[in-house]
């Protein structure tokens, strides 16, 4: 099984000022002037993460990544004003023109997968290639499932934790009832919900726990943006038509990608993948059995780096 490339350091970063008072965080790994990627993060609100770059051999790759409004670095933090899908998805564009690139492959998992998929089919022209992993759409069902009942039956000891702050009277609509509470004016209520939302996602994302996974997602900086954001976008659909990206799939004829895909990945089943597949043939789709839906884990990132390797050329 392969493992992530050497650790890098950025040969240049900044923040991009893209309008509405937001400043966002961006930086380039790699080689300047060889093959240009793009990575996009998952969530919304995560984040980008020194590992990431590492996902790229650096010596045939020239690669951008970014956090996305309101999160890590990007400034201000945690701010919902002017941040929906298709203000990342004029972000991206933006990026790609400072960049000074007429192409690039297109790398997202989880929420990122569903940024790059909104991006992609309305800037098909832009993407060299689409590499996919743990596939969200952002679709009701997809939400319901993760968060009012499904994923829940998996895991009740920490479902516990996570409905903790709702009375009980409000937990038909747990996002909703979030939400009241997110963008509250009580800053510790705001606080402990937000790591109630956040370590619900980092104890279940991988097939196996990880400590240093939940530790971060229990910080409260990191909690605040990763759930207020989350929220937001999910409270809202996307801002899209459910089974929008689907639906549209068929505009992705022509680019190349893959799908990868983790058996047992509860925050996103399989089954969205699958539909993905069904409406997107062309792609390569890789079932990694015994995995779940981080990008780090042995069959998932095995199959991520033989992607960017294979196109890199």
């Amino acid at each position: 099984m392969r493992t992530l490339y050497p650790q890098i350091e950025p040969f240049a970063s900044g923040h991009l000022d893209v309008g509405d008072g937001h400043q966002v965080y961006w930086e380039r790994s790699g080689t300047r002037g060889a093959k240009p990627a793009v990575f996009l993060h998952g969530g919304p609100g995560g984040g980008i993460s020194p590992d990431h770059r590492r996902l790229f051999d650096p010596a045939r790759y020239d690669v951008l990544l970014f956090d996305q409004r309101g999160c890590g670095r990007s400034t201000p933090h945690a701010d919902l004003n002017a941040n929906t899908t298709w203000h990342l998805v004029a972000d991206i564009e933006r990026l790609r023109v400072m960049m000074g690139v007429e192409q690039w492959q297109v790398f997202g998992g989880s929420w990122g997968s569903t940024l790059a998929l909104a991006y992609a089919q309305r800037h098909a022209e832009r993407v060299s290639e689409l590499v996919l992993r743990g596939i969200f759409t952002i679709r009701k069902s997809e939400i319901d499932w993760y968060y009012q009942h499904g994923a829940s039956r998996i895991y009740p000891d920490k479902w516990e934790r996570f409905v903790a702050p709702i009375p009980e009277s409000e937990r038909g609509n747990m996002v909703a009832a979030y939400r009241t509470i997110l963008t509250g004016e009580d800053r510790a209520a705001r606080i402990a919900a937000a790591r109630a939302w956040s370590v619900w996602e980092g104890e279940t994302i991988r097939l196996l726990p990880d400590p240093d996974l939940s530790a971060t997602h229990d910080e409260d900086d990191f909690a605040l943006a990763f759930a207020r954001i989350e929220n937001h976008y999910f409270v809202h659909g996307g801002w899209m038509e459910d089974g929008q990206l689907i639906r549209d799939a068929g505009k992705l004829n022509g680019i190349p990608g893959v799908i990868v895909q983790g058996r047992y990945d509860m925050a996103c089943p399989a089954e969205t993948a699958w539909a993905l597949h069904r409406a997107w043939p062309n792609a390569r789709f890789e079932m990694i059995e015994g995995a779940g839906h981080a990008y780090n884990e042995p069959g998932i990132l095995d199959a991520l780096l033989r992607a960017t390797d294979g196109f890199a050329g």
